[in-house]
């Protein structure tokens, strides 16, 4: 494998995404379709659905269990919500797949995965919907979705394009069935086989982070203990998720690279400008 490149702010400064006119509407920013969530985590996806705003995007759907999407949806009230049936366990339930089918054409970018729990429920669900997606929809995979993802490696190749994969190392070994000790002990080796594995964008999370894009290797060291907590991994996919319909137009930054340097390791990132405003922000700063 090629060394990997630094991701830092001179790579960045060469490799810039396309900026939103200012005559955009929210549709034209991009439109976003997180699933996810369980009742023991119901919250999970309100992380992901604000990190896609920040990132750019104009319009951000929560697709959960019923027994949480109207108070989601009170929670994030610039998200619609879609109720989707539900286990006895809590799980959003395999039935549910006809209805997001129903709500995949009406967006930009799936995130699928964050906050779900039961890996069985996930292969059924990606089962009916891998093959269903439009080829251009831009799809990522997190948490429990990528240790399902090892059951449909063929047709996660098949849309490898648009699609990226976002694990730690616990998630790549079982992306690759092999033990943890052998992704920690060479971590970027693995990335690499998960690449060629899936054929798609894999970015494998860290002290410093490695992804994987059309032929490139990248290397991004702003990681910290800071990043070392819960929902980490949720704001990022929601960061990805909310710049790809800026890298889906022409430029030269892969899927993932904005993401990953939008979180800095002491926790919290610089302002994100013009593009980050979200109606609570604006209600804030309002004046009687």
């Amino acid at each position: 494998m090629a060394e990997a490149t630094p991701l830092d702010t001179a790579w960045l400064k060469a490799h810039p995404l396309p900026d939103h006119h200012d005559n955009v509407d929210k549709n034209g920013r991009g439109r976003v379709l997180v699933i996810g969530g369980c009742r023991r985590v119901p919250g999970g996806m309100l992380l992901t659905a604000e990190a896609a705003f920040r990132a750019g995007a104009g319009k951000v759907t929560i697709a959960t269990i019923a027994s949480a999407a109207i108070p989601i949806g009170i929670a994030f009230p610039a998200c619609a919500v879609v109720a989707l049936p539900e286990t006895e366990a809590g799980e959003i339930a395999p039935e549910a797949a006809e209805l997001l089918l129903a709500e995949v054409a009406l967006h930009d970018a799936i995130v699928f995965g964050p906050a779900m729990i039961d890996a069985d429920i996930v292969r059924t669900l990606l089962e009916a919907l891998l093959p269903a997606l439009p080829e251009d929809i831009f799809l990522l995979l997190d948490a429990v979705a990528l240790r399902a993802a090892a059951a449909h490696s063929d047709a996660i190749r098949a849309r490898a394009a648009h699609t990226i994969l976002t694990p730690h190392e616990g998630e790549l070994a079982a992306m690759l069935d092999v033990a943890k000790e052998e992704v920690a002990s060479d971590p970027l080796a693995s990335l690499g086989k998960a690449a060629d594995l899936f054929g798609a964008a894999v970015m494998v999370k860290g002290a410093t982070s490695h992804l994987i894009a059309e032929g490139s290797c990248l290397a991004y060291a702003g990681g910290g203990l800071g990043l070392a907590v819960s929902g980490s991994g949720d704001v990022l996919a929601g960061l990805i998720a909310g710049s790809a319909r800026k890298a889906s137009r022409p430029c030269r930054r892969p899927p993932g690279a904005s993401g990953c340097t939008a979180k800095r390791g002491g926790g919290s990132a610089k302002p994100w400008g013009r593009s980050a405003i979200l109606r609570a922000s604006c209600c804030r700063s309002s004046r009687g």
